[in-house]
């Protein structure tokens, strides 16, 4: 017996218990404030990536930029 894997009758459960829990309007306020903290999540993580490389402005020259010197 797997405890890990949960077949389609324990999702229907889980999603029925919710459902009586929180009631079916509250359920998209809830999704979105997850979605929001999944993005904050994923923002903050590549903003620690972004900041451990470290970068230099004078390296990178833009071609329309017309003060920036080839």
């Amino acid at each position: 017996m797997n405890i890990l894997f949960i077949g389609t009758t324990e999702i229907i459960v889980i999603v029925l218990v919710v459902l009586l829990l929180f009631g079916g309007r509250k359920i998209p306020e809830l999704m979105h404030g997850l979605g929001k903290g999944v993005k904050s999540f994923k923002d903050g993580v590549n903003g620690l990536d972004d900041k451990s490389k470290p970068t230099d402005a004078n390296t990178h020259t833009d071609s329309n930029n017309p003060t920036s010197q080839s």
